[in-house]
């Protein structure tokens, strides 16, 4: 084993489908390929939103593909001490303040520094956004530059109804897992930025991003759970392991057309090669995966 430790990190909002498989394909081989660990985490912040057979749907798809998954799985929903933790660092640093500003008050305008100190205990805390320019780097995407006070402002990091942002929560459980590579899909390159803030703030370890391209409809959408992608069945799973190889442009040989998904996992492991994907934004899903 080396170093590397990846994760695949889902959201229990309803089943896998082709997308999410790309992305859980794509961070296994690049750990495997380095002899590292793969790490899951269910992100379980929001259950209002939350479907409760989807985890297990989840993990049963995961397993039934062949990701086998080191450890035990970590759910975020059970590990609110940390945040709060992180959360009572930033607000002694001055790095965090609360916030009853609403949505309609902003008008789509981004937020730009403290408000006076809310009247009720109706109020969100917020990251306070540094100024500046802050430029990162991306294992398969062009270096980006952000000017924070223009695209970026003082986001959320804790709800005003008491559930912990995605933002925090993700950076403080890589932390703790001591996660070094992240590779998922580019619709979530912007979040890279807010993490990479929040990391400095806390003095935490960043790791190496990477964001593969997005799977996308005829009409330009991407597969989503929220445009009602088609979900991922115990069927068909060679074929479909083969597309997703395809699509990650692996070109796995003809000879393994039909072969197990154990068989296809292992020669993807070893011939693993990110090159055809770099600079990559989208590409159309294979037909069987669009909605008709």
């Amino acid at each position: 084993m080396t170093d590397y430790i990846g994760r695949f990190a889902p959201s229990p909002t309803g089943p896998l489908h082709f997308g999410s498989l790309l992305a859980a394909l794509a961070s296994y081989l690049d750990a495997r390929h380095c002899r590292g660990q793969w790490l899951v985490r269910i992100e379980d912040l929001d259950p209002p939103r939350e479907d409760p057979t989807a985890t297990a749907e989840i993990l049963r798809i995961l397993d039934a593909y062949g990701l086998h998954w080191d450890g035990d799985v970590v759910y975020q929903s059970q590990r609110g001490e940390l945040y709060q933790s992180a959360l009572d660092k930033l607000r002694d640093q001055g790095d965090a303040f609360p916030c009853a500003c609403s949505r309609k008050q902003l008008g789509g305008e981004l937020h730009l520094g403290v408000c006076p100190p809310p009247a009720s205990h109706d109020f969100a805390w917020r990251y306070l956004c540094p100024g500046g320019v802050t430029a990162l780097h991306d294992g398969l995407q062009a270096d980006h530059r952000y000017d924070l006070a223009d695209e970026i402002g003082d986001f959320v990091i804790r709800r005003r109804d008491g559930f912990w942002s995605y933002q925090l929560a993700v950076v403080v459980d890589d932390a703790a897992q001591e996660i070094t590579h992240v590779v998922r899909g580019i619709d979530l390159i912007d979040s890279t930025v807010r993490q990479y803030l929040l990391q400095q703030a806390l003095s935490l370890k960043v790791p190496q991003y990477s964001h593969i391209p997005v799977a996308v409809e005829q009409n330009g959408q991407k597969l989503s759970k929220q445009n009602l992608a088609l979900p991922l069945s115990g069927e068909h799973i060679s074929e479909t392991m083969w597309q997703a190889l395809h699509w990650l442009r692996q070109s796995p040989p003809r000879a393994l057309l039909g072969a197990p998904a154990s068989e296809l996992l292992h020669w993807a492991v070893r011939h693993w090669n990110v090159a055809p994907l770099k600079g990559q934004t989208s590409m159309p899903a294979p037909g069987p995966f669009q909605r008709t």
